[in-house]
């Protein structure tokens, strides 16, 4: 009975213990991390796996095997309730076995199968709600969004797509089908589609992106198209807006050019013709005549100039041509043209320059010229007391020059506009002396050159302009070392008015290293004179001719003065000097003339000249009556073939070239020409010692007659005749294709007479 005992205490305490598993894991570790749709076991069955599953019913079946042994043994002994009960016991631990087998390992793998069903169900679910917020947010915003097979049949298409198409249920049918049209676009799977509807066609950008479908495993194309018809529309009409523009400004600059030409071509003849009545006898009154008509054909020689610049600047073709320029020379040739201006109103203009600024330098000094007339102009036209002041420096690596007037100022809002086009400062009367082109060109220039102008003033008080642009081509430091120090030995008093004129006078002689003062009353001479006397004396006293009553009387109440070796320098206005013979007059011994010259003043100072220097005769719309060129000896042999269409400009150069002792002979096209210089039978002709030919003639082109003149030449081997080509398209881009076709030299219409000649004798005298 005891090892009947002991057996049931063991099958119970083998069958009530805790269930293990070879493999136990929890179920928080075996949930799958990745997977956010992983379900509990409803029914309590434990999910972890056995290392030997089969183990349980094998046993239970050697369970149930051993109690009917033991039932038939205790039968046949006679021990019947012992081997009944040993037989139940049997049947119940293989029941409770094959129970346990069942939980552990039969109906997990049935709960695991309805897991994986309800998780693929959930994903499904949950990608049809994807799908459909997404086709729902597409329709929102009028998108195109459809899902295709590799083939090209639709599976799935938005209420968009299915508007636009007129079709209900496009699904199974292809795009083409429908009669979509597929345009390459940039970039991969990228198109431009058109879109029949009943509103009209519609442009789609369409995108494709080919994805795998999670269910089926099979690739699909999903499209997404956005409607750009608009957008196109746009772009279409920007586009053909911005072509219009192109031509708009083409046509613009062929009829500045045209009209250029039309305009320079009689200006040629007037101007022409007055240089060559200024060389006849005149009458007093035919002068002043005369005169005016010259500088009202060179205002308007100026303004075309303007007008041409103004095309070039909006057309983009604008550009500087920079050569090693002296910057100081520049600067004194544009205040020297315009002292006339500012004399004959009663104002004075000067100009200094510090010893830091370079001789040469990179910059287009006609360009930069060209700005210094518009702004000094300015400066002297709307300046009626007082002057105008030009000044340069060097400030951080930078040319600076700034023009200061006395003038009436400009306000905030005339600021502002000052230097946009067609735009003027000051009054009615004043607005109507200009085009208002002349600063924003200016402007232009100067942003072209990477430099800047601009402008401050006070009304009431006057402006100032300032020009800056860099230093290039040159070295700051050396430039310093030559100039300053050049009048170190000078004590200099200048007697004269408050003005310009004398803060450029004084300012120039201390930049160069020597010591000034100005006196503007005869009590400040004597002061100061006084104080030379006893201290460092007087090396030179330069008068002005408004003062000179003034210096007369320091030198009776100072007769110490005239026993000092002093230098006695008379400053005189170009006007001023007319009717005085250019010598020692009234105890001076050297003239200088305003607006002074570095130069010059340098040369006085030091002695080495006493007379007054020979003047450019570089003007701008001041009439200059040049002198008759000399007549040669005897005509060149050859003479000059001239072709010129217009009669007055052909009369005009041909009276310049005889008077200068050339024989001419005049065509008047370019089939002449071609007949004077090839198609003519060889005995009579011409074989020219230099032509001057008009760039625009009937009967040809002068590029091509260029081309045509220099291949006969080579091919004949003769020497090449020089060819002057006169044109009134002063763009830089026509100057550079007739020299490269073989133009000897290019002169802008109306052709300067003195230029015209000094050209030729250069020419000709290879």
């Amino acid at each position: 009975m005891s090892d009947l005992s002991s057996l049931r205490e063991r099958i119970a305490s083998e069958f009530n213990a805790p269930k293990r598993t070879l493999n136990h894991r929890s179920v928080s570790d075996a949930s799958l991390a990745d997977d956010p749709h992983s379900l509990e076991s409803e029914d309590g069955f434990d999910g972890s796996k056995e290392r030997y599953p089969a183990l349980k019913p094998a046993l239970a079946g050697a369970g149930l095997l051993c109690s009917a042994a033991i039932l038939g043994t205790g039968i046949d002994a006679g021990l019947h309730l012992l081997s009944g009960g040993l037989a139940v016991a049997g049947v119940t631990g293989a029941g409770l076995l094959l129970r346990d087998w069942y939980r552990t390992s039969v109906k997990p793998v049935a709960g695991h199968g309805r897991v994986r069903e309800e998780r693929l169900n959930d994903s499904r679910w949950e990608r049809s709600e994807t799908s459909q917020l997404l086709s729902t947010i597409h329709d929102a915003l009028g998108d195109i969004a459809i899902i295709r097979e590799p083939g090209g049949k639709i599976v799935q298409a938005n209420a968009v797509f299915c508007r636009l198409t007129g079709w209900l249920k496009p699904e199974g049918m292809t795009c083409e089908a429908l009669g979509i049209e597929f345009e390459p676009a940039n970039g991969a799977n990228h198109y431009r589609v058109r879109i029949a509807t009943d509103a009209g066609a519609k442009i789609f950008d369409w995108h494709d992106v080919i994805a795998r479908e999670p269910a089926s495993g099979v690739f699909m194309l999903h499209s997404i198209a956005r409607d750009v018809t608009e957008e196109s529309r746009i772009a279409r009409e920007s586009e053909e807006a911005r072509r219009r523009a192109e031509q708009a400004s083409q046509a613009k600059s062929r009829l500045l050019a045209t009209v250029s030409h039309e305009i320079r071509t009689p200006l040629s003849g007037i101007l022409g013709m007055s240089h060559l009545i200024s060389q006849t006898r005149l009458t007093s009154e035919q002068k002043n005549y005369l005169a005016g008509m010259r500088q009202s054909g060179h205002a308007l020689v100026q303004l075309v100039d303007d007008l041409l610049d103004f095309s070039s600047i909006e057309a983009g073709r604008f550009q500087l041509r920079p050569s090693q320029e002296p910057l100081r020379e520049t600067i004194e040739s544009v205040v020297e043209m315009l002292s006339h201006r500012a004399h004959e109103k009663g104002i004075e203009i000067g100009a200094t320059v510090t010893a830091d600024v370079p001789g040469l330098m990179d910059f287009d000094a006609a360009r930069l010229r060209q700005v210094l007339f518009n702004v000094v102009g300015n400066a002297v036209k709307f300046t009626h007391a007082g002057g105008v002041l030009v000044s340069a420096c060097v400030e951080q690596q930078e040319i600076v020059l700034r023009i200061e007037d006395t003038g009436p100022g400009m306000n905030a809002q005339e600021q502002a506009r000052v230097f946009d086009e067609f735009e003027q400062a000051g009054g009615n009367a004043q607005r109507t002396g200009g085009s208002g082109l002349g600063l924003a060109i200016s402007r232009r220039i100067m942003e072209e050159g990477n430099g800047s102008l601009t402008v401050s003033s006070i009304p009431g008080k006057g402006s100032t302009f300032e020009i800056r642009f860099p230093a290039l081509g040159c070295d700051l430091a050396a430039a310093s070392r030559t100039r300053r120090g050049v009048l170190s030995g000078s004590r200099v008093l200048v007697m004269a008015p408050e003005g310009p004129a004398s803060w450029a006078l004084s300012a120039t002689i201390r930049t160069l290293g020597g010591v000034c003062e100005c006196a503007e009353t005869l009590e400040d001479a004597q002061t100061m004179a006084v104080r030379a006397l006893s201290t460092a004396p007087l090396t030179d006293i330069i008068v002005d001719h408004r003062h000179a009553a003034q210096f007369r009387r320091l030198l009776v109440q100072m007769p110490a003065l005239e026993r000092q070796k002093l230098r006695k320098t008379y400053l005189v206005n170009p006007e001023e000097r007319n009717g005085r013979q250019i010598n020692q007059m009234d105890g001076y011994h050297a003239w200088l003339i305003r607006p002074l010259r570095e130069k010059s003043l340098v040369e006085v100072l030091r002695g080495r000249m006493k007379g007054m220097e020979v003047r450019d005769a570089i003007n701008d719309n001041r009439p200059m009556l040049r002198e008759v060129p000399a007549l040669r000896d005897k005509p060149q042999q050859g003479g000059v073939l001239l072709a010129e269409d217009d009669p007055i400009n052909a009369l005009m150069v041909r009276s310049v070239l005889e008077k200068a002792g050339h024989s001419v002979r005049v065509v008047g096209d370019f089939e002449a020409l071609a007949v004077a210089l090839f198609d003519a039978p060889t005995a009579i002709r011409i074989a020219p010692e230099l032509i001057v030919s008009d760039l625009n003639m009937p009967g040809g082109d002068g590029l091509s007659m260029l081309k045509r003149i220099r291949a006969d030449e080579q091919q004949a081997g003769g020497k090449p005749v020089p060819v002057i080509v006169l044109t009134s398209d002063t763009q830089a881009e026509t100057r550079q294709r007739l020299l490269a076709a073989g133009a000897s030299a290019v002169l802008s219409k109306p052709a300067d007479p003195k230029a015209l000649t000094a050209e030729i004798d250069r020419l000709l005298e290879r």
